[in-house]
């Protein structure tokens, strides 16, 4: 019986030690993006629960809050190889996917991998092109493959989607579509900086109007130890009674009665992953109900639809969140 008590002791020190093993790591990718960011600490954490789960993320907010840069800084504390694309009305799927072309003097076709294929890809302004193009991404988000005339091109790892779009801008732009949404893990609603911040940002770069500082942020994660980090997080204990506590949330938006469209498995999937990631980043290799709480919004915001008498009358989609989580006992 001391032997197995002797084990147990083991596992768990092996496991705390993993969970601050990668809060030590997350610190790291932490200050290299704040050497230039200020303030926005719920997104640089959300973006890499997304890194550590495997997810996409679409960011939106206002035109100069730093949205493509925080996704272009991300994709620098990493060593992978990372890609932008411009989303415009005039875009085509085959600018994002690649085409096949005929080599003339090898005499055959030879298929050109497009701006997707890899690691990281930056796609601002996404909701500028239009639906045929927004469809390019549907199976490379969910697959991580790309299928082009009979043939198929994994991705290679990790792959992730950082996407920014405007929210107030409406000429020129196509809206999502719901299959589109629900493919990004997380959509993070980015607000303006408060006053502190605001001063901070001028007196960081009031000698530095090129913004020379971004060529100081540093890689600090490589493929290998972000497949590392991701083993560790699929290990993190989560109970049952939290399960059944992600359900109750997800179950509950399908019959709000504010809500046209509720949350699909994929969402209740997606608050269990980065739950467990949320937990990991703390150092902790057990889930909370704050971990739940931290992530859902975030998960929840894009996948449900109010009702059209309710988005009439100015509801928001937060509100609604908040509604139906507080409205449920939280596990003990």
């Amino acid at each position: 019986m001391i032997e197995n008590n002797e084990n147990l002791l083991e596992d768990f020190n092996y496991a705390n030690s993993e969970a601050v093993k990668i809060k030590q790591t997350v610190e790291k990718l932490r200050q290299e993006i704040q050497k230039i960011i200020v303030g926005q600490d719920k997104l640089i954490d959300l973006t890499i629960i997304a890194l550590f789960s495997g997810g996409h993320v679409l960011l939106e907010g206002v035109p100069g809050i730093a949205k493509t840069l925080a996704a272009k800084l991300m994709a620098q504390t990493l060593s992978v190889e990372f890609k932008r694309i411009q989303f415009t009305p005039d875009l085509m799927p085959s600018d994002v996917t690649g085409t096949t072309v005929y080599n003339a003097q090898q005499s055959k076709f030879e298929f050109n991998q497009g701006p997707i294929f890899a690691n990281m890809v930056l796609i601002d302004e996404i909701n500028r092109a239009p639906a045929k193009t927004q469809a390019s991404l549907f199976e490379v988000m969910e697959e991580k493959q790309i299928s082009v005339d009979g043939r198929t091109y994994k991705m290679s790892f990790p792959f992730m989607v950082l996407a920014t779009q405007n929210p107030i801008e409406q000429e020129g732009t196509y809206k999502l579509p719901e299959a589109q949404l629900d493919r990004f893990l997380f959509r993070i609603v980015i607000d303006y900086p408060g006053l502190e911040e605001e001063k901070q940002i001028l007196y960081r770069f009031k000698d530095d109007f090129k913004k020379r500082r971004i060529e100081e942020v540093q890689a600090v994660l490589n493929a290998a130890e972000i497949k590392e980090c991701q083993d560790i997080i699929e290990k993190i204990h989560i109970k049952d009674e939290l399960l059944d506590y992600i359900a109750e949330i997800i179950h509950s938006t399908r019959s709000h009665a504010d809500l046209f469209l509720g949350a699909s498995p994929r969402a209740s999937l997606a608050i269990m992953q980065t739950s467990k990631a949320c937990a990991a980043i703390n150092g902790r290799d057990f889930v909370t109900p704050d971990d739940i709480r931290f992530v859902a919004f975030s998960v929840l915001n894009h996948r449900i639809i109010l009702t059209p008498e309710r988005e009439m009358e100015g509801l928001m989609i937060e509100d609604v969140i908040e509604e139906i989580i507080s409205g449920i006992e939280v596990p003990r």
